[in-house]
């Protein structure tokens, strides 16, 4: 049986092994969310109202009325949903290493910080007039970031939640996908489809624009990563793309006329 190496001392682990690894970790994360997404597309495509009709809240109440017990249900989900993250942590550290092999660590601050900065800038723009014609041309529903209350607490758990996406996608997708589908053997344009497929297909619910959107954003961050052999500035780039799309949606929802609101 063919084996990947690890640091010296430690066993050799199997690909067979690796790649049950790799399933499991996804049916536990964004693999599970990809399956989701397509099942609640299929449910918005069946519904008579057209999908710019329909409304995808991604920061929803979950206990409406009723602040402090919403609050803790908000801490709860973040803190779940960085669980995987945790996972992978795990598993390297019995392979031999650490998630410094991914490049998530604070050793590169400023740097990351500039490039992650640069990454949001590019794509940010873009990824809002796709998101506006996709959803005017009826192939995307219409998507509020938000729809907490306004009290406050909203924006500091926004930012929370959007930190938690960041790091969540950006250390699963980017870092422990890419480098586990290398170990077994995959070419680097091969990783580049599975990791940018598997991006898209959990934003699949939001309709076809956010498929193809995160696809293409899939695309660059992996090229991104392959040059700079870090997460940390995708990671920034994601946890700034997003906290501008929670907050601003807060705050403008209602108030200004080119914002979809459902």
């Amino acid at each position: 049986m063919s084996t990947v190496s690890t640091e010296p001392g430690r066993l050799p682990l199997s690909r067979r092994l690796l790649g049950a690894e790799l399933l499991i970790v996804l049916g536990l994360s964004l693999g599970a969310s990809g399956l989701g997404a397509l099942i609640s597309f299929a449910g918005s495509l069946t519904q008579p109202l057209a999908l710019g009709q329909q409304v995808a809240t991604l920061n929803g109440s979950r206990a409406p009325g009723r602040p402090w017990l919403d609050l803790a249900w908000q801490l709860y989900y973040i803190g779940r949903g960085l669980m995987p993250v945790v996972l992978v942590g795990y598993l390297l550290v019995r392979e031999g290493t650490s998630l410094r092999v991914l490049g998530f660590d604070l050793t590169q601050k400023r740097r990351d910080l500039g490039r992650g900065a640069a990454v949001a800038a590019a794509i940010g723009g873009s990824g809002l007039a796709l998101y506006l014609i996709s959803q005017a041309a009826g192939y995307n529903l219409t998507v509020a970031p938000s729809g907490l209350p306004d009290v406050w607490w909203r924006i500091p758990v926004l930012v929370a939640s959007a930190w938690e996406n960041a790091i969540l996608e950006e250390v699963i997708v980017l870092g422990y996908v890419i480098r586990r589908l290398g170990q077994l053997g995959w070419s680097w344009p091969a990783i580049v489809v599975a990791s940018s497929v598997l991006r898209g297909s959990y934003h699949l619910y939001q309709g076809v624009g956010g498929l193809v959107g995160n696809m293409v954003m899939g695309v660059v961050f992996c090229l991104a990563y392959r040059r700079w052999g870090r997460v940390m500035p995708l990671v920034t780039a994601h946890a700034l793309i997003d906290t501008v799309a929670f907050v601003g949606y807060a705050l403008l929802a209602g108030h200004v006329s080119w914002l979809p609101t459902g």
